[in-house]
């Protein structure tokens, strides 16, 4: 009887893993920089394209809030539920634990009941605007993997954009715009990244889906990283090697999904009718429980392994590559030009190793490097971002 349930499982998992195979091969882990393999002349090195794994990256960030004073508690407020103006028994203390809530609520783990969230204070300077903005930055440049998630305690903004730099925050370039009225609030017709296509997935727009006020299902706002990846990849991502063939040969795409840093410009808080409530200003603030943002390190296809060290990101290159990014030859290593991995071909795509100098061993061997074409992927940006 055992023997024939072993049998049977057997038969199973050779089914499943005949039937993954080809997706495996499809999706490329690119999980290892090199080999060694038997030649002619012996064991030798192959090289391969390499990055590191897709991981929480808000473990690695540094938070900035910009008016710094801005979040509740200092001094003692309370505020009211938006639903209901007149229930006020919420308070905000920044000096007792229990009812404090500084930026790092944001990040910590969100399995507990209740939630844990930053919050601003209320709005009890209006007609002057509540704006806020809320800087993430890791020092180092990452790649998006997945969806932006940013989850409210309070109603989603009526007015947001979220900004990407690819400087340090040098500069900024809008990401998306978020309105309850996109037309009033930024001059843009509303859509969806469902309008987009692949000649048009690096356009800027503003879109009302996730601007709808207050409700208890309606408290998140996505940055729809997957259905861009979409465009390229299929509905399930399960064509990936066309994915990474864009990245690869299409600088402005891949441009489009890697940061230094990014932020959250909170314009107007949840109304949740056409005129603020002025007899009743402490039911409007903005109010955030957790935010959401993969990726991995960017590393140029030279390593596997990104190290946190003294509050800093660092790819361990290989390839004969140094840098934050790997983004040079190392010494000794400059016999041509650096140049970044290559996805292609699926699977184990090319390392483009630094070879040595001329000076070190004479003439270089000659190897085979994939030059990127740029396409002509344009970025539609109708607005700039603006500071408050």
């Amino acid at each position: 009887m055992y023997l024939s349930r072993f049998l049977s499982i057997h038969a199973l998992w050779v089914t499943v893993s005949s039937v993954m195979q080809p997706y495996l091969l499809v999706w490329g882990h690119y999980d290892v920089c090199k080999t060694q393999i038997y030649t002619e002349e012996g064991k030798v090195w192959d090289y391969m394209a390499c990055q590191p794994e897709s991981t929480d990256m808000t473990k690695y960030l540094k938070v900035k809030l910009d008016p710094p004073d801005i979040t509740c508690g200092d001094p003692p407020e309370a505020f009211c539920a938006m639903g209901n103006p007149y229930m006020c028994n919420n308070e905000c203390d920044a000096s007792t634990p229990e009812l404090a809530h500084p930026p790092e609520l944001m990040f910590d783990f969100e399995g507990r009941h209740p939630s844990t969230f930053w919050q601003s204070a209320t709005w009890k300077e209006y007609p002057k605007p509540l704006q806020v903005n809320i800087t993430l930055s890791w020092s180092k440049t990452i790649e998006l993997t997945d969806n932006i998630v940013i989850t409210f305690e309070s109603g989603r903004p009526d007015q947001m954009i979220l900004e990407k730099s690819l400087d340090y925050g040098r500069t900024w370039q809008p990401y998306q715009y978020y309105a309850t009225d996109c037309l009033d609030a930024f001059h843009m017709d509303p859509k969806s990244v469902k309008d987009l296509s692949q000649q048009s997935v690096l356009e800027i727009i503003c879109t009302e889906e996730y601007s709808t006020g207050y409700s208890t299902n309606s408290k998140i706002i996505h940055f729809e990283i997957k259905d861009r990846f979409a465009f390229f990849a299929g509905p399930r991502l399960r064509n990936m090697a066309s994915l990474y063939g864009q990245l690869d040969t299409t600088k402005k795409l891949r441009d489009f999904f890697t940061v230094t840093d990014l932020r959250i410009r909170l314009l107007r808080p949840a109304v949740g009718e056409i005129f603020v409530d002025e007899l009743h200003l402490a039911r409007y603030f903005y109010a955030i429980s957790d935010i959401k943002v993969r990726g991995r390190c960017k590393c140029n296809l030279h390593a596997t392994v990104c190290v946190y060290d003294n509050s800093k990101l660092t790819c361990e290159c290989e390839h004969n590559t140094t840098g934050p990014d790997c983004g040079k030859c190392k010494k000794n290593y400059q016999g041509r030009p650096w140049s970044p991995g290559s996805y292609l071909p699926i699977p184990k795509g090319t390392a483009n190793t630094c070879i040595p100098s001329i000076s070190s061993i004479g003439t270089p061997p000659k190897y085979n490097r994939i030059w990127p074409n740029i396409s002509s992927l344009e970025v539609s940006n109708p607005k700039q971002g603006r500071s408050i």
